[in-house]
């Protein structure tokens, strides 16, 4: 387990984040998901998915924090989508019930497809931000991508 968390955050269309972990979540860095990503929630992102692939462990405490993401996003009127759920989770998922009130999706494709209301209209570039925030509750954006 590491005290990292990774957030790699995608704008494909206004109102819709797409919010790539990396890392282990768990008692030292749930809170970090749960405020980075509950940030992009109220910030004008009510629509989230969270790309999972890249995560190596997830607790308890991590499932309480997609709990309260899936708060966050109902009362700002949008949804929380999971997708590239790694099997370990899916079972803990499936186990708790969760399944049932989370959206988990197969690829990150099939729930932006889902979530969608229409495609992106932007004819600009969309911002792609990643983030690294240690267990402790600091963090420092670690670098700024646009897409040419």
């Amino acid at each position: 387990m590491t005290d990292t968390l990774e957030l790699t955050v995608q704008h494909p269309r206004p109102g819709l984040a797409i919010a790539m972990v990396a890392g282990d979540v768990d008692l030292h860095t749930a809170d970090t998901l749960r405020r980075d990503a509950s940030t992009l929630i109220e910030g004008g992102c009510p629509q989230l998915v969270l790309d999972l692939s890249r995560v190596g462990f997830f607790d308890s405490a991590g499932l309480s924090a997609l709990i309260g993401l899936w708060h966050a996003a109902q009362a700002q009127g949008g949804a929380l989508g999971l997708a590239e759920v790694p099997d370990r989770l899916m079972r803990m998922l499936t186990l708790t019930g969760l399944d049932t009130i989370l959206t988990v999706h197969a690829t990150t494709a099939e729930a932006l497809t889902a979530m969608a209301d229409s495609p992106a209209t932007s004819t600009g570039p969309h911002d792609s931000i990643s983030r690294a925030s240690s267990g402790d509750g600091t963090g420092e954006r670690t670098g700024m991508h646009r897409p040419a």
